[in-house]
């Protein structure tokens, strides 16, 4: 086989890693569980890669992605479910329903009215899948939030659903409120040597600034994956500065670090 453009080489060569006897033993020992986490991983992958501003690692890693659905498809068509076809037929047929302002008579001139047709043909779908008896729980105000989701996501999408039937503050500032309180409720816990219990309450304290990153309309993920980008950013300054004087971190106080990192800052204002 030779690479090619055509999606159609693609599901041949996957069909043949997964052809007994012949094909990859490692490829034919998969499972849709198996494939699962390297399904995420390769998503992150796209968006580290979007992150950097690096078009052609975003080239290569859309094609990893690609693969896991493909992978996918091909398991469920050994099995007699779907194909790669119904995936496409699926998604296409998804978008030409929820765009009736692109492919249909609606209107949708702003954003607002586009988000707002979203909504109703999402809660029709909803409507749907619970009609045929969908496995995955659709009941209430916060149906339909995977579970597989990052925590911070998850919570982002629990949070947006309950604000959308009422349960919600209506100013940032409550938030705060809400989130002293955690932090609160942590040293209480510290106080009394309980840190398991201080441990759970990171988590609630955790929902409050996913809460709050809400109200401010910003997605806690991209934040902190910036933050994160940041602390490395600013370290290895550090580490750069430490290795000037012959030494390594281990090496060091952490006062002579925290110097080196309001160091760091000061040379990102500049």
């Amino acid at each position: 086989m030779t690479p090619s453009r055509d999606i159609a080489q693609l599901l041949r060569i996957m069909a043949a890693l997964r052809t007994p006897g012949s094909g990859c033993a490692w490829d034919l020992a998969q499972d849709f569980s198996s494939i699962a986490p390297y399904t995420i991983e390769e998503a992150y992958e796209v968006a580290d890669a979007i992150a950097r501003n690096n078009l052609p690692d975003l080239a290569e890693e859309l094609g990893d992605l690609l693969l896991q659905v493909v992978f996918h498809a091909r398991m469920a068509e050994e099995q007699g479910a779907f194909d790669f076809g119904d995936v496409v037929l699926a998604i296409t047929r998804k978008m030409l329903r929820r765009h009736p302002h692109v492919f249909g008579d609606a209107t949708g001139e702003t954003p607002a009215v586009v988000a707002g047709l979203w909504e109703r043909i999402k809660a029709e779908e909803k409507a749907e899948r619970a009609a045929r008896g969908s496995d995955r729980d659709e009941q209430g105000a916060l149906g339909g939030v995977p579970t597989a989701l990052p925590a911070l996501t998850r919570a982002l999408k629990l949070q947006q659903k309950a604000g959308r039937v009422g349960f919600d503050w209506n100013d940032p500032r409550a938030v705060i409120a809400k989130i002293r309180e955690e932090t609160d409720e942590i040293e209480a816990a510290l106080d009394a040597a309980d840190r398991e219990h201080a441990g759970a309450e990171v988590g609630d304290l955790l929902f409050a600034v996913v809460n709050l990153a809400r109200h401010l309309d910003a997605d806690p993920e991209r934040v902190l994956r910036e933050t994160n980008q940041k602390f490395e950013r600013r370290f290895r300054f550090i580490e750069r500065a430490l290795a000037e004087r012959g030494k390594t971190p281990s090496e060091s106080t952490l006062d002579e670090m925290d110097a080196l990192w309001t160091a760091a800052k000061a040379e990102e204002r500049r």
